[in-house]
């Protein structure tokens, strides 16, 4: 198993070259004395830089990465969303010279969003641009009021909900998703931890996994999460999710798993947080703008289930001879409780 790489944080002050090798955190843990993870998720699942995203992820990427940036970087990652075609034609020193910052934060942040380098970006962003003058710009919704009428709220949050899921499936990585997929169709046992409305998608995808046949758990309780982790062993597989990723009842139990040798799975908004430390596999779900009557626990938890949805599907297609029937059979044994049986 190979983990997440770590986004580099060393300095640079070029145009584009390649990222400086970095240390691993300190403190880190090694994974049956294999690898020692790192976050961010920059490395594809075989242990080979991961191509740089979309042009039309871009703006996901700074959705969901910004908050977790330091401000002169977020004054580079908003700029450059904001005016891609602007910002397509300036150098690294004058992207610099705008936003009040170095070149140094403008490659920093360059790697970040999941480029090599600033002229990476700078392809990214003219093609974004191109993008968008032929009409493909992203809708941009107002905050909700406390005063709106119940169709604008409608309106607005379902433009909110489906701004959310495009943005997750546009940054999220698939070679990453590809490989959880294959560690949890061949996995002995599943375990998956999650506090408050994360648990509740944790839940949902543990009785999906149960109807094609898998074990799988969901321990509400944090303590029982730790305790079960500790059963976990190569050839089993963790998930946390947790969109800030740092949740210590999440983080601790997924690094008690990764010690113990399971595969390790984080679906999380904050790829660059502590659970990347101890992830196998990360999988970057967005957000839409938190507000006082939208929490980031409301969002969070749709592109979540997108996640889990992509992970279950992706699932019973790799066991579908086996799925298909446990399935059926499920519906078999559930039919009378609604009224009918299923069609044969």
């Amino acid at each position: 198993m190979t983990p997440a790489a770590a986004v580099p944080g060393a300095a640079a002050t070029g145009g584009g070259g390649p990222p400086a090798a970095s240390a691993d955190p300190p403190g880190s843990a090694t994974h049956t004395g294999v690898h020692t993870p790192g976050p961010g998720a920059l490395a594809g699942p075989s242990g080979a830089p991961a191509p740089p995203p979309a042009p039309g992820a871009l703006a996901a990427k700074v959705r969901t990465l910004a908050p977790s940036m330091t401000r002169s970087m977020q004054r580079v990652a908003e700029t450059v969303a904001a005016d891609p075609a602007g910002c397509a034609a300036l150098t690294v020193t004058g992207l610099a010279e705008r936003t009040g910052t170095s070149e140094a934060t403008v490659v920093r942040t360059s790697r970040l969003l999941g480029y090599p380098g600033y002229r990476d970006l700078r392809l990214a962003l003219a093609a974004l641009a191109a993008q968008q003058a032929a009409g493909r710009a992203p809708a941009v919704t107002a905050d909700i009021a406390v005063d709106d009428p119940m169709a604008d709220v409608v309106a607005k949050l379902a433009q909110e909900e489906q701004q959310c899921l495009a943005d997750t499936a546009a940054g999220l990585d698939v070679a990453q998703l590809e490989a959880a997929v294959t560690a949890l169709a061949a996995a002995r046992r599943i375990d998956v931890y999650g506090i408050g409305a994360s648990h509740l998608v944790g839940q949902d995808l543990v009785q999906k996994l149960l109807r094609i046949g898998l074990i799988a758990h969901a321990p509400g309780d944090p303590h029982l999460a730790v305790t079960n982790a500790v059963q976990l062993r190569s050839g089993d597989v963790a998930i946390a999710i947790t969109h800030s990723g740092g949740t210590t009842d999440v983080v601790e139990p997924l690094r008690v798993a990764f010690e113990h040798g399971a595969t390790t799975v984080a679906i999380t908004g904050r790829p660059d947080s502590g659970v990347a430390q101890y992830a196998d596999h990360i999988l970057t779900t967005s957000t839409a703008r938190e507000s006082e009557l939208r929490p980031a626990a409301m969002s969070s938890r749709t592109s979540q289930l997108l996640v889990v949805d992509c992970l279950f599907v992706g699932v019973a297609q790799r066991t579908y001879e086996s799925a298909a029937p446990a399935l059926a059979a499920s519906y078999e044994a559930l039919a009378h409780r609604h009224g009918s049986r299923p069609a044969r």
